[in-house]
C-alpha cells in the first residue's frame, strides 16, 4: 500500500530503530514506548490486521511470532517474561492498519494492568 506507514518503514522509505530483520519480517522500537522493551514486529507484506494475517495461511504468522520471541531474547526479557499483543480493529486500539505485534517487557506486566 502506498500510504501505509509500516509498509514505508519496511521499504526503508521512513527511518526506524530496527532491531531485527528477516526476509519477511521487520522489528523496530516503538516511538512511544509503554515499557522498557517495546518493539513492533511487522510482516513486510501488507495485511491489515491479525485476522488477515491468519487468513494468509502461508506461515507468515509463525515468522512474526518467532521474530517476537527473538526480540525478547535479544532484549534480555525472555527469562523474566514478556507480552506479545496484536490489536485488531479500532475498538481494540489499532491505529495503524498494517498488522503488527507489540513485544513488551522489562517491567511488571501482570494482568490486569494498572
Amino acid at each position: 500500500m502506498t500510504d501505509c506507514l509500516f509498509c514505508k518503514i519496511a521499504a526503508k522509505e521512513i527511518p526506524a530503530d530496527v532491531v531485527l530483520e528477516t526476509d519477511r519480517v521487520l522489528a523496530f522500537r516503538d516511538i512511544n514506548p509503554q515499557a522498557p522493551t517495546h518493539v513492533l514486529v511487522v510482516p513486510k507484506a501488507h495485511h491489515a490486521n491479525a485476522a488477515a494475517l491468519a487468513a494468509a495461511d502461508d506461515g507468515l504468522a509463525d515468522d512474526v511470532l518467532k521474530a517476537a520471541h527473538d526480540v525478547a531474547v535479544n532484549d534480555g526479557v525472555d527469562a523474566s517474561g514478556y507480552r506479545v499483543v496484536f490489536n485488531t480493529g479500532p475498538g481494540a486500539g489499532q491505529t495503524v492498519f498494517h498488522v503488527h505485534a507489540h513485544v513488551l517487557g522489562g517491567r511488571d506486566l501482570r494482568w490486569p494492568p494498572g
